[in-house]
């Protein structure tokens, strides 16, 4: 998979100007939590990130780029937190991990401003990460290469289908939980980590 081309039209050369990026980001985020994508507009990220309306479009097209820097960075976020935690724990499998990928990523659905509303862009384009592939898909891609990376595994396309196959069943179990509880139905949430440690538990037996 391509690395993924930044959606800005330029890249904030001054401390002040990559903060006054975050500030819109954040702006975005507070927004989808009120009212979702379709309440999103530059103006109102503007407005909110006190910003003059041609600082929005001095760094992003659209609307849509804008969620798409967010979703990035929720990206990153991810990502970051994932490699801490196979960093600190001790895990016996790599499979081991599933429960700890879904624990990162509930928190982040109670916490993270705008995450629960964006995700991963979905709410926007499914092919809002990269335009060659969904956003699950850009996602398998990232778990697979810290997993490889940090259990010493061989990268093979089994492993890659077996991972993106885990991220798609995830991706509607945990669903199912948030559409019932806000802060995500528990029994579903340990059947999500059930279902899918079972499937990659049985990927390495018969590997």
């Amino acid at each position: 998979m391509t690395e993924i081309r930044t959606p800005l039209r330029r890249l904030p050369a001054q401390r002040r100007s990559a903060e006054r990026v975050q500030r819109m980001l954040d702006a975005c985020a507070g927004i989808l939590d009120e009212d979702g994508y379709d309440g999103l507009t530059t103006t109102r990220i503007a407005q909110r990130a006190d910003v003059a309306i041609g600082s929005v479009y001095q760094f992003f097209p659209d609307k849509r780029a804008v969620a798409q820097s967010l979703a990035l960075r929720n990206l990153e976020e991810f990502g970051e937190r994932i490699s801490a935690r196979l960093a600190e724990d001790d895990f016996a499998d790599w499979s081991d991990t599933v429960g700890a990928i879904i624990e990162i990523f509930v928190d982040m659905h109670r916490t993270v401003p705008g995450f629960r509303v964006l995700r991963f862009g979905d709410v926007a384009d499914v092919n809002l990460l990269d335009s060659d592939a969904d956003n699950n898909a850009v996602v398998a891609d990232r778990l697979r290469r810290m997993i490889v990376e940090t259990f010493d595994l061989r990268d093979t396309p089994g492993l890659a289908t077996a991972l993106a196959i885990s991220v798609e069943a995830g991706d509607a179990v945990l669903k199912m939980a948030f559409r019932s509880d806000p802060d995500g139905d528990p029994a579903i949430l340990a059947e999500a980590e059930r279902l899918i440690h079972g499937y990659l538990a049985s990927h390495i037996e018969e590997s």
